[in-house]
């Protein structure tokens, strides 16, 4: 066969639903050399990464760790860790990753109770209340921040109402890490899955997870195998401790990746990467606005991080994303499931959350709404940003 050409990828702009842009100190930080997974300057640059990102969850929990696998790893770790066979379990779905952790925990052998709500709207504290009263689950999961909707979750209260009922609260952390806040000894949150390529600004390729002395116990206690040797965090874990127990050889480089990415979250401050996150969906959301287009989820509960909008009536959603990308070098993510062809997801993540991102993807936008025969008054959306920025 003829030799592939060198690696010469176009420059994009990555405002989907992620991966996002990486953060060049990340890059540069990813050109080190290699370390041996077991060498004792690695496992300095593995407790120091533990260290971090249990500042970054505002947790004490002793079992902190990156999985060595993208997000949905981190997902299928909880929930086989967490549950066994005959185990019941409430998993909330109101969008379609909420539907996917339904379906990773009926493969446990689970007795999965699904609520469902609406796509685009929340879940109210009562009606979780009723039905946790009526199940008794040993756990509940619910997604804080649904990436197919752009719907923001309230949390705040989900674990203090869980622990009434002796049920672990498991919480998918993908898309609200590094953006808004998340905090699991306040909230009393037992297990959380996260990833790297969305709010720390690294590639995918890690998903954090953090398990609450609640839930480590209840591992403990299991009666049968964890059904994955990969994610048996009986095992996993002791390479994280103190003993370094070979299980299974780390992605080195990727753990140079996120101890970047966690160095910039705290270097910037944590409260501050939340602010930061809010200021620029606010002036994305006036642009959007003024350009026509409506957000899908509910007002009051649209994540600053991931902005989903309706698709105007008669507008091709294939043909506008191509002529952003292929015009203007601009990813923006299509709706999954029953969003399938009715939004757009923009996201502002991580390194992206930035006024320049903001007014490029508004003006290109514009420019292919009005391809496509949408009125729009010229520089409107990059305007109404700016006054945003303004004041």
């Amino acid at each position: 066969m003829p030799i592939p050409g060198q690696l010469n990828p176009p420059v994009r702009l990555l405002l989907g639903p992620g991966p996002s842009d990486v953060h060049p100190r990340v890059l540069t930080a990813m050109a080190t050399p290699l370390l041996g997974h077991l060498d004792p300057q690695y496992l300095v640059l593995m407790n120091e990464t533990q260290e971090m990102l249990q500042h970054a969850f505002f947790t004490k929990n002793r079992l902190t760790i990156p999985i060595s696998a993208t997000g949905m790893a981190g997902m299928e770790t909880c929930m086989v860790n967490l549950l066994e066979p005959g185990d019941k379990i409430v998993v909330c779905v109101n969008g379609f990753f909420g539907g996917r952790q339904a379906e990773i925990a009926g493969r446990t052998g689970a007795s999965v109770t699904q609520l469902d709500a609406p796509w685009g709207t929340v879940f109210e504290l009562d009606r979780i209340r009723d039905v946790l009263s009526k199940v008794r689950p040993k756990v509940l999961s619910i997604v804080q921040a649904e990436t197919s909707t752009g719907a923001w979750q309230p949390i705040e209260q989900l674990g203090k109402l869980c622990h009434e009922f002796d049920t672990l609260l498991l919480v998918d952390a993908v898309t609200s890490f590094g953006c808004v806040p998340v905090k699991l000894d306040e909230w009393e949150i037992d297990a959380v899955y996260s990833c790297t390529q969305k709010g720390l600004g690294c590639p995918p390729g890690l998903s954090p997870v953090s398990f609450s002395p609640r839930a480590g116990e209840a591992i403990a206690k299991r009666k049968t195998k964890v059904q994955s040797w990969y994610f048996d965090l009986t095992m996993v874990q002791k390479y994280w401790e103190a003993d370094r127990f070979y299980h299974h050889t780390a992605p080195i480089t990727m753990t140079y990746a996120i101890r970047e990415g966690l160095r910039l979250v705290l270097e910037e401050g944590i409260e501050a990467r939340w602010a930061r996150h809010l200021t620029h969906h606010r002036a994305l959301k006036a642009g959007l606005n003024a350009l026509g287009l409506d957000y899908s989820a509910a007002e009051g509960h649209q994540l600053p991080q991931l902005n989903a909008v309706k698709i105007p009536a008669g507008v091709d959603d294939l043909a506008v994303r191509k002529k952003l990308l292929n015009d203007f070098g601009i990813e923006i993510g299509g709706g999954l499931g029953d969003f399938k062809g009715k939004v757009w997801r923009i996201g502002l993540m991580g390194f992206n959350a930035r006024a320049g991102c903001v007014f490029q993807v508004l003006g290109a936008l514009e420019q292919c709404l009005q391809s496509v025969g949408c009125k729009v008054t010229p520089g409107t959306g990059v305007a109404a940003a700016n006054k945003v920025y303004a004041a």
